[in-house]
């Protein structure tokens, strides 16, 4: 009975229900930034390029055939244009993260506080002035 009582104890702190709600939601923006780069972003790409669509680009390492059983082999592919979108989805991803805490870092900035008057000098200072005043009369 210790263990799931430690278990829960676990599970029902802070962090852990944060990172699990991180994990969500980091679930479901990179379900978004996949389809704005796929469905938005690469199309004009694509276009401008001579209408080439990223995902489709690939070298065949071997082409698709037919094995002595009559089975049907599928073609061995470097898909490159498939590497060409993960990476531009991270590059969004990266960037709206970025701005994100760049935000967040701004809002919890403290405006910096006036700088403070200086000390009063100490007595045996103030007492050796006095007496340097009194030697120059």
């Amino acid at each position: 009975m210790g263990m799931l009582t430690e278990f829960k104890e676990f599970a029902m702190r802070g962090n852990v229900i944060d990172l699990a709600v991180g994990v969500v939601i980091g679930g479901a923006f990179g379900k978004i930034v996949t389809a704005l780069v796929d469905k938005v972003i690469m199309p004009p790409i694509g276009l401008l390029i001579g209408g080439v669509d990223f995902s489709k680009l690939a070298v065949v390492l071997k082409a698709a055939s037919v094995d002595a059983a009559g089975k049907e082999v599928p073609a061995v592919m470097l898909a490159y244009g498939e590497f060409i979108n993960a990476l531009l989805q991270f590059v969004i991803v990266a960037f709206a993260i970025f701005m994100v805490v760049k935000v967040i870092n701004k809002l919890h900035k403290q405006p910096e506080a006036a700088p403070a008057a200086p000390a009063e000098p100490s007595e045996d200072v103030l007492l050796l002035r006095e007496i340097r005043d009194a030697l120059k009369k």
